[in-house]
């Protein structure tokens, strides 16, 4: 059994998992907290939707991660961020990962997709920000960035 965090609603019967957006998900910059929130949007609604919604749904979830992604890497370059590299290869690595899903929905894989969107984004999401945009965050923030 998966042991959420505080913020997860996990559910073993329908294995979903829904984030309660809250402002103990916010890290104090702007853009991140408005891109993470509706990233959550996005993550919920792929958790309900059907077979027939789930396609649009990824790729609005794709799209959303690639351009938050790049602001996120645009903020690390601007304030010089000791760790940027790490930052950076775990989104590219991410965003990699998303297009392999990507190839499988359109090869009809969708139970295999639903498994990852359900299973793994949301647990990579809430690993994420509690670790690599929080220290991001935290030093941008001693930076002058809000």
């Amino acid at each position: 059994m998966i042991i959420p965090p505080q913020n997860h609603i996990y559910n073993e019967d329908q294995k979903m998992t829904l984030i309660t957006w809250s402002d103990e998900l916010k890290r104090g910059i702007g853009f991140q907290d408005d891109d993470h929130e509706e990233a959550v949007k996005v993550m919920n609604a792929l958790q309900t939707c059907t077979d027939e919604e789930l396609p649009a749904l990824f790729d609005q979830l794709h799209s959303h991660t690639k351009e938050h992604l790049d602001r996120e890497n645009e903020l690390m370059v601007r304030i010089r961020f000791f760790a940027i590299e790490v930052h950076k290869g775990e989104h590219d690595r991410v965003l990699a990962e998303m297009q392999s899903f990507k190839e499988k929905l359109d090869a009809g894989e969708i139970a295999e997709v639903r498994k990852y969107v359900e299973e793994t984004v949301p647990e990579w999401f809430i690993n994420h920000l509690n670790t690599m945009d929080t220290a991001t965050a935290q030093f941008a923030r001693q930076h002058g960035e809000t």
